[in-house]
């Protein structure tokens, strides 16, 4: 296999599956030629990590099936982090400008500044994010270098994650022989894919609706304003299909993603759907009404549970260009329509763009 200098690996650590990307950088547009993907996973629960030896068999073989499709041997990786255990706010700093004029080492030193805040021993910062600086009383500057003035502020938005978890994720990396270039949280990574500058500057809300965690981030004036993670997602929804239907997990998923709507109103009362039995147990017929019903329910408190996020922010009526929902169980038939009407704003589902190479293989919106 080749060693180029040109790659970029990235590695999703997810609930219900591993995947792993392989981009090629090419005059400034990214070409994806490698992916692997093994699921289901075992190894992680609500997007934490409890077993090592069952993640670390998943990431290696994710990383050989992308290593054979783009004929890359993989050293390093760019891995993401979720759960309930992410934390994040808004912070600020200020310091004197030397000689009168910004320079970087200014702009290093008012975001040391800005992140200098008690942070939990059981915390580590993954990520601080400049909103704006404001030199002397001029504010939203993006870029202040160069700039000349006496006193510089920054705004930031700070996001932690718990140390153990972290470690778990780099841990189970160098395990399966990697390095980690950079941990980044989920709901980040996804905006880059998914959204566009024109609706991070009007104000729009990403979810993310993974397999054991929903990941929220609100940008408005071209900037991450808020962040939270949902201990909920869609494994939540099979589980509840599974035990509703009296079937299997794995045949939970099935019916789930071949059946399964977010709207009951969206099915005829007619229709009928074959559900397995457990163990030697007959298989059965039951309306596919009553799967809608089941999967509404848990769906609408997963959304319900997100609009609180958005109220709670404070960016509610900065909503313009309202709100995209990726991830796997974005596809649902009616997510759209069930968004909307709890959410009170447009929703769309955002698929990735701007990628070239296999593009058949990763314009989903499902990781």
């Amino acid at each position: 296999m080749k060693k180029r200098d040109n790659m970029i690996v990235g590695l999703d650590i997810g609930t219900t599956k591993v995947c792993a990307i392989v981009g090629e950088l090419k005059e400034g547009t990214l070409d994806v030629v490698g992916i692997g993907r093994v699921s289901p996973s075992h190894g992680l629960s609500k997007g934490n990590i409890i077993n090592i030896e069952t993640t670390v068999k998943a990431i290696r073989q994710a990383i050989e099936e992308a290593e054979l499709m783009s004929d890359y041997e993989i050293s390093s990786v760019y891995t993401g982090i979720a759960g309930d255990h992410i934390r994040s706010f808004n912070s600020s700093g200020v310091i004197a400008i030397k000689d009168r004029e910004v320079k970087s080492n200014d702009i290093k030193r008012v975001v040391d500044a800005a992140k200098a805040m008690p942070i939990p021993t059981d915390k580590e910062v993954i990520h601080v994010i400049p909103h704006e600086f404001i030199i002397d009383d001029q504010g939203g500057i993006k870029d202040p270098l160069g700039m000349s003035g006496v006193r510089l502020e920054v705004k930031v938005h700070i996001v932690t994650a718990n140390v153990s978890s972290a470690m778990n994720i780099v841990k189970s990396c160098n395990r399966s022989g990697l390095t980690v270039s950079d941990i980044v949280l989920q709901s980040i990574a996804s905006s880059e894919a998914v959204l566009n500058q024109e609706e991070k500057e009007l104000g729009v809300v990403l979810v993310d609706i993974g397999g054991g965690t929903t990941d929220i981030a609100i940008f408005y004036e071209g900037s991450i304003k808020y962040t939270s993670v949902i201990g909920l997602g869609g494994e939540h929804i099979t589980k509840d299909v599974s035990v509703g239907l009296r079937t299997p997990i794995h045949e939970a998923e099935k019916i789930k993603i071949k059946y399964g709507t977010a709207l009951r109103t969206n099915v005829d009362k007619a229709e009928m759907v074959e559900v397995p039995g457990i163990g030697s147990r007959k298989t059965r017929t039951i309306s596919r009404q009553t799967l809608a019903e089941i999967i509404e329910l848990r769906t609408e408190e997963i959304l319900s549970l997100v609009d609180k996020e958005i109220t709670k922010s404070g960016f509610k009526e900065f909503i313009s260009a309202g709100v995209v929902l990726t991830g796997g169980s974005s596809v649902l038939d009616g997510m759209v329509d069930l968004g909307e009407q709890i959410f009170n704003l447009p929703v769309r589902i955002g698929f990735p763009a701007g990628i070239g190479g296999l593009t058949d293989v990763v314009k989903d919106p499902r990781p």
